[in-house]
């Protein structure tokens, strides 16, 4: 195998999935190179890890994990060693635009471990931030804004499905097959209503409502709950509502098997979360619930059989017929 090359990519589940045609393109590229990638502990711990949704996948070997935040010298050290250890001389970065200082600081700490090229690093305001798209509201989205990052690398095609593959194991689809095992192959609506940032949930008077309204227009279609396991329990009061069987799988499945159900949900609810960027990039019909946290369009699930309803007044403040109307018409798209 050639030399290693380094992967710096920061933040949990989203995160990942968002960079994930990025991380395809860097192994078409680099393919006899282990590919390591620099990452964070998840600063919540009910987050998963990036090594929880893209290892085993092929697209990467292994992780170097650190604590945002440090920054005493014996552990900044101590993670100079880690990187110099591993040989890279490459280094291909798809962290986040967070300013060209700490930019123009990430590199001369990597300079010193022993990086001497550097792919996609924001230092150009044009590659730092998100592009305003020509209607002067929205976004770039931020899966296209890194794909410019890397473009040395080439083109790369984010409406190509084969670019959003998780490369599921055999062991992880069947484990998902095992958890749907009680629907007995029925197509079904899965929800996740678990957020880790209280101005992303839509509340639960809104959930109860919708669950209702749709229960009268989705007849006989089961509902299954994903998410953490500290979403059991508001996840188990709003299935107890739904008029036709549910599931509620939230807590015992990883993220690769949480996919692995997605991939055979007829339609997906959620917030701005990662398991909302999980259902897209399975292929589920998905719909995401957007407040004033992000700007328009930066962070909406990505793919034609994506949509998203964002209110920058405040997520709460979107209609429950609103939110119906879209999921049905989603629905409707996507099995037409």
């Amino acid at each position: 195998m050639s030399r290693p090359i380094l992967i710096y990519r920061l933040g949990s589940l989203g995160d990942t999935l968002v960079a994930l045609p990025c991380f395809h393109q860097i192994a078409r590229h680099f393919p006899d190179n282990e590919r390591v990638v620099l990452t964070n502990n998840p600063v919540s711990g009910a987050a998963p890890a990036l090594e929880a949704v893209i290892g085993g996948s092929g697209l990467i070997h292994r992780t170097i994990a650190y604590d945002v935040g440090e920054r005493s010298r014996a552990q900044l050290i101590r993670l100079l060693l880690k990187i110099r250890a591993t040989g890279a001389r490459t280094m291909i970065y798809l962290a986040a635009g967070r300013g060209p200082d700490m930019v123009a600081r990430d590199l001369t700490f990597f300079r010193y471990a022993g990086i001497l090229k550097v792919i996609g690093a924001p230092v150009s305001p044009d590659l730092h931030n998100n592009r305003i798209e020509a209607d002067g509201a929205t976004i770039e989205p931020e899966a296209e804004r890194l794909a410019r990052t890397i473009a040395d690398l080439g083109a790369l095609d984010l409406a190509d499905r084969n670019n959003w593959d998780l490369r599921l194991t055999p062991a992880e689809i069947a484990k998902g097959q095992e958890a749907l095992a009680p629907l007995g192959g029925k197509p079904f609506l899965a929800i996740s209503v678990g957020t880790k940032l209280p101005a992303n949930d839509w509340g639960k008077e809104n959930w109860t409502a919708l669950l209702s309204r749709l229960g009268g227009e989705m007849r006989g279609l089961p509902l299954v709950g994903l998410g953490g396991a500290g979403d059991f329990a508001p996840t188990e009061r709003l299935l107890r509502r739904w008029p036709a069987e549910r599931l509620n799988l939230c807590g015992p499945l990883s993220p690769r098997q949480s996919a692995a159900v997605l991939a055979k949900a007829a339609l997906f609810i959620g917030h701005d979360s990662g398991p909302m960027h999980l259902a897209a990039a399975a292929g589920a019909p998905t719909l995401g619930l957007f407040g004033d946290n992000n700007p328009p369009r930066k962070w909406h699930p990505y793919g034609d059989h994506c949509g998203a309803i964002q209110d920058m007044s405040g997520v709460r403040n979107i209609s429950v017929g609103h939110v119906a109307a879209r999921a049905l018409a989603l629905s409707r798209c996507a099995h037409a």
